[in-house]
């Protein structure tokens, strides 16, 4: 009699034993990816600008994942000698905000920083969006609608964009992750720079 039991216990003694498996949410992949181009730097290229804005044209674009701690990670991204734009992600508890640190070249913030956005849903594994907040409408009232977009695809590229919901406006630059860069210098505002 207590064989039939044992065989009917087995597979929920197995089940019990066996090591639970956690399954990523979109965001905590999106975070590791990047997580894991810390200390790393890489090219990119304008895909989209809107007409005639040329900040970025025919200037060397380098993202460099600089600083990556628990619930922060530091991206500054250096155009040209230009290094006043660090992306700064952060863990929050709704989900992930985007900041944009500006610097001149004494370290002192630009009177428009830290402007940017939070995620309002959990997106993609590979895709997050963050919604301009009340700081970005009151620093850039433009910018009120502005949405900026983070990519990843792991070993082949990130991207950086913009849209400005309700019009035309649309900006975006790839970097190649097939190839790191020399590390640029720090960004300024960075105790090393």
């Amino acid at each position: 009699m207590s064989r039939p039991r044992f065989r009917t216990l087995l597979p929920v003694l197995i089940a019990a034993c066996a090591p639970a498996t956690t399954e990523l949410g979109p965001q905590d992949t999106f975070w590791r990816d990047i997580d894991a181009l810390c200390g790393q730097a890489f090219a990119g290229s304008v895909i989209e600008a809107p007409d005639g804005d040329s900040t970025f044209a025919s200037r060397e674009l380098v993202m460099h994942v600089r600083s990556c701690q628990a619930g922060e990670i530091r991206i500054p991204f250096h155009v040209g000698a230009d290094r006043s734009r660090t992306w700064v992600l952060t863990r929050t508890e709704a989900g992930i905000r985007l900041k944009h640190d500006h610097r001149h070249e004494d370290g002192s913030q630009d009177a428009v920083t830290h402007y940017g956005g939070d995620t309002d849903e959990p997106g993609e594994t590979g895709k997050q969006e963050f919604r301009a907040d009340s700081l970005t409408a009151t620093l850039i009232p433009a910018a009120v609608t502005n949405v900026w977009t983070m990519e990843i695809i792991p070993g082949r590229m990130f991207a950086y964009a913009l849209r400005r919901e309700g019009t035309d406006r649309r900006f975006r630059i790839e970097f190649d992750l097939t190839r790191a860069v020399p590390l640029p210098p720090a960004p300024w505002g960075s105790p090393e720079s």
